[in-house]
């Protein structure tokens, strides 16, 4: 799979570009399937208004869904279970772009593996994973205590898909969002490299290849 890994979504030139360089072709060719089931697991975005804004692409400057696409589709992971695997794992094979929302990325990982999506994974080496803040953090080995809202089993752990962590939404002065000094703080109780990143920037991984593309600011931690 190839990773596009935001914190705002696809907001700006240079994120748009490196999303088209992953498809392979111009989004205008290209199919995408939303995912919003990690709004359900946060207080603050889900379910009701902001489950609905991202699904019809009523988000204020991201609208996700709304990029051009030749068609999407909504994927609901919590549903999945209770159907049959021939009524929705051929529209994802088919996919080439999972468009995943931000929200909660511990009770994300629950329903990847709950919904058998993550099975998956292994056949889908060209649909590109467009990640959105908790949609790329699930990704990485370790969320950090400070992102944990939903409580499992599985603690603060992501998939480890890639061997880095995410701050999402780091911001300047006293705009909302995560501070550098909050993001130094979060990087300090992880034990692994870590980056923090604004939402004008996004994490290319593709194969070997880990890029980060920006318009904005972003910080590598060691680890």
């Amino acid at each position: 799979m190839r990773l596009l890994l935001t914190a705002g979504g696809v907001t700006n030139p240079s994120i748009r570009a490196a999303l088209v360089d992953l498809l392979g072709k111009p989004i205008e060719e290209s199919t995408a399937l939303c995912i919003p089931t990690a709004m359900y697991g946060h207080p603050w975005v889900g379910p009701g208004v902001k489950t609905w804004e991202f699904v019809a692409g009523a988000e204020t400057g991201n609208p996700m869904v709304l990029l051009g696409w030749k068609s999407v589709g909504l994927l609901e992971l919590t549903a999945l279970p209770s159907i049959p695997d021939e009524r929705w794992m051929p529209q994802v094979r088919e996919a080439d772009a999972l468009l995943v929302s931000g929200g909660d990325a511990i009770y994300l990982h629950h329903w990847l593996r709950e919904s058998r999506m993550l099975d998956l994974f292994d056949e889908l080496e060209d649909t590109v994973w467009v990640g959105l803040s908790a949609g790329s953090m699930v990704m990485t080995p370790r969320i950090g205590d400070d992102f944990v809202g939903w409580k499992s089993p599985l603690g603060d752990r992501g998939l480890g898909l890639v061997d880095f962590a995410i701050c999402p939404h780091l911001t300047t002065d006293d705009r909302p969002g995560n501070s550098m000094a909050a993001a130094e703080r979060w990087a300090s109780g992880i034990d692994v490299p870590a980056y923090a990143m604004d939402d004008d920037t996004a994490i290319v991984v593709d194969g070997d290849r880990v890029e980060v593309v920006s318009e904005g600011f972003w910080r590598h931690f060691e680890g």
